[in-house]
């Protein structure tokens, strides 16, 4: 492994002997690795040891420079990792004690890409359909149709003489699908069919009303039947009032909307579906217009996902428990299907978020791009640096590669400029960058707090979500709960909201919160309960001497740990809810009438309260401490009801009983048919075939 550091123009700390300590690697500290000091560079670049690059703003740099140089190694055998370190801690008023933080960015970038996952594909041949005014409309098509074919759906407006593009008139009823497999349907309810129509104005100039305008449709609202419209274009033939209403449908591969009210109102619309309410107008105009031109090809996106049937706990029966995945996504990627108890996950309507993995108590959702194991791997390899450089009380910030990366730049900029201002990322806060914030949750941030972690903060700069905001702040608080329950101190997990350096600099000015006497060193598992079971292992031993003694911590209703209580009162031990139980957590008892619960198993998904039909069942929150929650407990129990026949045991009596009671007064369950409830499968047999003349009389 090579690592080229630079202190860029002596404008940062560096110091090589404790970021080689910690990383076990002489490092030369480089003044202007960029320019004077690049032959360095390309000396590293022939090597077929791992490159790491402590500079990002001069990675196409580098990299042109590699591909130039003869005798490197190709990039696509030995790609360079680059890692910033010095907008995220060298340019700030702690530079010079950020060597831990820098000895564990630079470790981090060292670890190997996460594995090829799954992909999704898009095949697109640029078919892009605008959706606006028409002479709006036409403006954009004249910037893209020389790479992409165009239609136009007029909304109204006023077109150009020149017809350059199909025209599609009508009324839109519905925009579905995504990128290149957009299907569009509508109705055509105007007399002047625009493929007809040659634009010569004919009918514009004879209408009294003036109801014909240069979109070339008809106004029915002020049109007053004087027909002179269909008498000049009586050669062309485009107008006929007498045209019945026809319902069309066509496929395209890209959709600009240029209307005010958009085709689709969740916050994440599909890909290939751009809405532009302000037009040319607005300030993101001209970076769309650039981006529907690259979009001709085969495009390939990875699978985010898996999903796993077997631990989903959303439907048992069609009877919906836990619903939380279809609830929290922004792309209604994810929806219902309750005939087969489970969910389905459209993947070209995914865009990778994760929420639904966050809010998934189960595990039954994953999070596969990087893979939960690759991502312990990270957050152990970056806190176990961290402390081995002799850092103290680490905060990770967890933000999105976009615009979380840029806003945490913008402040060590904001720092390197004007240190007064504003202090830059302080020396102990260690930036992570994830795809999307809400793609992690309490199976990564309880063990980075096990791994040494003194506090888990996510950074949201308004681009997410409201639901992904809301979600992860309510998985915070059953985080934090757990492990001020235990006896660490602070406040370790939370959510910073910030869209500016100001904002940022001030959220990041937080005391450092109790962190664990000893690191874990387990890994982040596949399953997220057996993740988050080693974490809460772990904390219960490091916390055992600090804890008040307690039996339980109550926790947040958002909680995927807990208990059921049940009323015995009125449970008649039907055990409807243990074929409900997706966990396991419920049992019955073969050799007598029994409700067993593992409270480690339970995931608070509420089918069983959902499906008991007594209402006997409500869900608790809690993490119960003793070895109780991993043992096997009766929840209730009864006297089993004993057939009056054979005296074998075959329901309870409390269940025999309310049956009685129920039936008591309906016609057919009289005399012998009543008795005959109380007795065995087995018995009831024989003596339906004793008393022929009862069973007949029974059947009938």
């Amino acid at each position: 492994m090579t690592t080229l550091i630079c202190n860029c123009n002596q404008t940062m700390p560096l110091n090589p002997r404790v970021l080689g300590d910690a990383l076990d690697e002489d490092l030369t500290l480089h003044t202007t690795l960029c320019r004077r000091d690049a032959p360095a560079f390309q000396k590293a670049c022939r090597s077929k040891d791992e490159l790491v690059v402590a500079c990002t703003q001069e990675s196409q740099l580098f990299t042109e420079l590699s591909e130039q140089t003869e005798g490197a190694v190709a990039l696509d055998v030995r790609p360079i990792h680059f890692v910033n370190i010095r907008e995220t801690g060298g340019w700030g008023r702690e530079g010079a004690r950020a060597m831990p933080k820098m000895a564990a960015l630079l470790a981090a970038a060292r670890l190997p890409d996460p594995e090829p996952v799954p992909t999704v594909t898009y095949k697109s041949e640029g078919r892009l359909l605008i959706i606006g005014k028409l002479d709006e409309s036409e403006r954009i098509a004249a910037m893209v149709g020389d790479v992409l074919q165009v239609s136009l759906m007029a909304t109204g407006g006023r077109g150009t003489q020149a017809r350059r593009h199909p025209v599609i008139a009508g009324a839109l009823h519905e925009v579905r699908g995504w990128l290149g497999a957009f299907d569009v349907s509508w109705r055509t309810d105007n007399p002047i069919d625009l493929d007809l129509c040659t634009r010569c104005n004919a009918c514009v100039a004879a209408c009294p009303e003036g109801a014909i305008g240069l979109d070339y449709q008809i106004d029915m609202d002020r049109c007053k039947s004087h027909r002179a419209c269909v008498t000049a274009c009586e050669s062309v033939g485009a107008i006929n009032f007498q045209r019945e209403d026809q319902a069309h449908t066509e496929r395209f591969d890209i959709v600009l909307d240029l209307r005010d009210t958009p085709a689709f109102t969740q916050h994440a619309p599909p890909q290939g579906y751009f809405h532009l309410a302000g037009g040319l107008k607005s300030e993101a105009a001209m970076a769309t217009v650039i981006q529907l031109r690259d979009l001709v090809g085969e495009f390939e996106k990875p699978k985010f996902f898996t999903y796993k049937q077997k631990l989903c706990a959303h439907g048992r029966n069609e009877t919906v428990g836990c619903n939380a995945c279809v609830e929290v996504c922004s792309a209604l990627a994810v929806s219902s299907d309750l005939k087969r108890n489970q969910i389905i996950v459209n993947p070209n309507l995914c865009v990778g978020c994760g929420a639904c993995t966050t809010v998934c108590p189960t595990g039954a959702l994953s999070y596969a791009y990087p893979r939960a194991g690759e991502q312990g791997t990270k957050l152990r390899t970056v806190l176990s640096t961290y402390a081995k450089a002799g850092g103290k009380d680490a905060a990770l910030l967890l933000h999105s590669d976009k615009a979380g990366a840029a806003l945490v730049a913008d402040l060590g900029r904001a720092a390197s400029l004007d240190a007064k201002a504003v202090r830059g990322v302080p020396a102990r806060v260690i930036p992570q960058p994830l795809w999307h914030t809400a793609s992690v949750g309490l199976d990564v941030w309880l063990p980075a707090f096990a791994y040494g972690a003194s506090q888990v903060w996510v950074l949201m700069t308004g681009e997410e979500a409201p639901q992904y905001r809301e979600a992860v702040r309510a998985q915070m608080d059953v985080a934090q709960a757990i492990v001020n329950g235990l006896g660490y101190s602070g406040r370790h997990f939370r959510l910073i909201e910030a869209t500016d350096v100001t904002a940022l600099d001030a959220a990041l000015d937080d005391a450092p919160a109790q962190a664990v006497k000893r690191r874990a060193t387990f890994a982040i598992q596949a399953e997220k309960r057996a993740t988050v079971e080693l974490a809460l292992d772990h904390l219960l031993q490091d916390s055992a001497a600090q804890r008040a003694p307690a039996e339980a911590i109550a926790l947040p209703g958002a909680s995927l740990l807990g208990t059921i209580n049940v009323n015995k009162d009125t449970c008649t031990l039907c055990l409807s809810c243990v074929s409900a139980c997706p966990a396991s957590a419920l049992q019955d008892n073969t050799e007598r009438p029994q409700l067993r619960f593992i409270e480690k198993n339970c995931v608070q998904c509420g089918l069983c309260a959902s499906t008991c039909p007594e209402d006997a069942i409500t869900l608790q929150p809690r993490l119960l401490l003793g070895e109780q929650r991993k043992q096997l407990r009766v929840l209730n129990e009864a006297q089993p009801y004993h057939c009056i026949r054979c005296a074998k045991p075959f329901g309870t009596l409390k269940g025999i009983e309310v049956m009685l009671a129920k039936l008591s007064g309906h016609a057919m369950f009289q005399g012998e048919a009543l008795e005959r409830l109380k007795m065995c499968g087995d018995c009831r047999v024989v003596d339906l075939y004793s008393n022929p003349g009862e069973a007949r009389i029974t059947d009938h």
